[in-house]
């Protein structure tokens, strides 16, 4: 497995979704600068050159049904979460459904996967990742951007990260996939407790509690008043 290294590309997913003939399994590409990074939501990501991890990862799953999309997701984010654990120690590293990465109500990392189908299978996943290591000052109007820099003042080799990485999201990836889904519910942002939500489809907030994610990566909330609410992605929105 290799990690290539981008001096400046638009989109590490794009590249690599363009270029996935030559790559294989496992493998990664890195920019150390990002010229049009993409989120969720169709956002930018923020990135300092040469300061973060921004990077894409190649995903050939073997005999993973379609419906399966999100456990890819699951082990993705679980990997992110997990190594960036590793770096601050004493604080709680927590997955926001569906996958972005907080610290507190921080936000320190987000993903976009994008698979390809063949047939009811999954071909290829590629996973574009965004982790804020070593940014000191953020400048977009995102609400709670955060860097493993401003939590710690240390700053760290990319590289090396990137390694760990790789290995943390493949170990999360061969589990079985209830042991995958269980600690990905462990390891939920808001896991326990009321907080505020605004329902984007009936275009009202409520406090809600998470009470379970479907196989398929759907969010249901149990509201204040006893009511049960499940969710697509972009369905609800958390309000910090």
């Amino acid at each position: 497995m290799r990690i290539k290294t981008l001096e400046s590309v638009s989109s590490t997913n794009t590249y690599l979704s363009a270029n996935a003939a030559d790559y294989s399994h496992g493998d990664m590409v890195m920019a150390v600068e990002q010229t049009a990074g993409r989120g969720q939501r169709g956002n930018s990501w923020e990135a300092d050159p040469g300061k973060n991890l921004t990077l894409s990862m190649l995903l050939r799953p073997e005999g993973v049904e379609a419906s399966r999309q999100f456990d890819i997701s699951r082990a993705v984010a679980l990997g992110t979460a997990d190594m960036l654990s590793g770096l601050l120690p004493g604080r709680e590293v927590l997955i926001k459904w569906p996958n972005d990465i907080y610290v507190d109500d921080m936000k320190i990392a987000g993903i976009l996967i994008e698979n390809t189908l063949t047939g009811r299978f999954i071909d290829r996943s590629i996973a574009g990742i965004g982790v804020n290591v070593n940014q000191e000052m953020f400048r977009s109007d995102a609400p709670n951007p955060v860097s493993v820099f401003r939590l710690t003042g240390v700053a760290h080799p990319l590289l090396p990260l990137a390694v760990r990485l790789r290995e943390s999201i493949l170990t999360f990836l061969s589990l079985p996939v209830e042991e995958l889904r269980r600690l990905y519910d462990s390891c939920l942002w808001r896991r326990d407790g009321f907080y505020p939500y605004h329902d984007n489809l009936r275009d009202m907030d409520m406090l809600a509690s998470i009470t379970s994610i479907g196989p398929m990566g759907h969010l249901t909330l149990a509201d204040s008043d006893g009511g049960s609410h499940t969710f697509a992605f972009k369905e609800v929105t958390a309000l910090i």
